[in-house]
């Protein structure tokens, strides 16, 4: 029995392969069973079967309030956060051949926390606060583009992009912790939860203004697929297969930068989902980087949804922030990865 299912048509021709496919549909099912109980499980329970009803237009409209604007916005955007981390660091990981790379660990987290930082103290009152995700997406592009040009010698190369951007990371924490030390504890405070990763208080405008970046985003992701590829068999070869071996680069860590700021920039510092995520992909579907794109994708997205939900509701009346739950889990996981490569 074939492992492909062939695509036909009079403009392309091509196979996938059913695992990932199955891996996909059974993710998707996943998904949508825990937002499902996501929406019913809080301070006020509301059915699953009123959930369903309700998301297919056809429930009572007595739970609307909750569903619709206290619990599905957050949830769409914990998603879209989850999703975002996820490919971003499936992205630098196979681009820097380190299986220990993420946006958090990097540098680029750290330049959109620094630059948020820097917003919330000095011009809360001064500046509407709606423009923070602005502020946070420039910071990790300016940050990311620093690493960048440090990083240049001839070229970049991979141990020396992730060398200079944990050095980066490390000074924009140092930097990012002055200010808050620094602040009034009002805004100490505002900023402390924002670093720890927090959908709390999500509106559908803030999943409106996030959706398209992502929606954009995601797709340039497969426009890395050949290089990947290509890289994967050592600079050397790769120049010799004709390959623009830095242009790529700078186009991954474009696309990379973008994911990780937007998701920081409306979530705050939710870190190890663009750890995590890649690594259990490729427990499911192996290395192929097509099929690990929307696999990392659901798993990223799944596990922020989940480790949300959790936060809301273990702790009632207390709200924690989603980041906390998904460092407790990905500390843990970030050891045993030093500990699985500690010969490599």
């Amino acid at each position: 029995m074939s492992k492909y299912i062939t695509i036909r048509n009079r403009f392309a021709s091509f196979r996938v392969e059913k695992k990932p496919l199955a891996v996909i549909a059974v993710l998707c099912i996943i998904l949508f069973l825990s937002m499902v109980l996501g929406l019913s499980i809080g301070s006020t329970w509301v059915s699953p079967f009123a959930v369903l009803q309700h998301l297919f237009g056809a429930g009572s409209g007595a739970d609307a309030f909750i569903i619709d604007v206290l619990r599905l916005p957050r949830m769409v955007l914990a998603l879209l956060v989850g999703a975002s981390l996820g490919i971003a660091g499936l992205i630098l990981q196979e681009m820097v051949r380190n299986p220990l790379a993420s946006p958090d660990i990097i540098g680029i987290t750290s330049g959109a926390s620094v630059a948020a930082v820097a917003f919330i103290a000095l011009f809360t009152g001064i500046i509407s606060i709606s423009v923070l995700p602005l502020v946070a997406m420039m910071g990790a592009g300016l940050v990311s583009l620093l690493i960048y040009l440090l990083a240049w010698k001839k070229g970049v190369t991979p141990i020396r992009l992730v060398l200079i951007g944990i050095g980066m990371a490390a000074a924009m924490d140092a930097l990012t912790t002055m200010m808050i030390v620094f602040s009034p504890i009002r805004t100490a405070s505002q900023a402390y939860t924002w670093l720890t990763g927090s959908v709390y208080g999500t509106t559908w405008e803030d999943v409106a203004a996030m959706a398209p970046w992502v929606l954009l985003l995601m797709p340039l992701a497969f426009l890395c697929m050949r290089a990947i590829h290509v890289q994967q068999l050592g600079d050397g070869i790769a120049v010799g297969l004709g390959a623009k071996i830095q242009w790529q680069r700078f186009l991954m860590i474009l696309i990379s930068v973008g994911l990780a700021g937007v998701a920081v920039a409306f979530a705050g510092g939710v870190g190890f989902v663009g750890l995590m995520a890649p690594h259990i992909g490729r427990f499911f579907v192996g290395r192929s980087f097509a099929a690990l794109v929307p696999v990392s994708a659901l798993i990223g997205g799944w596990m922020v949804v989940v480790a949300d939900v959790i936060a809301r509701t273990a702790f009632l009346p207390l709200d924690l922030p989603v980041g906390v739950l998904i460092s407790g889990i990905g500390a843990p996981f970030f050891l045993y990865l030093l500990y699985r490569n500690r010969h490599l």
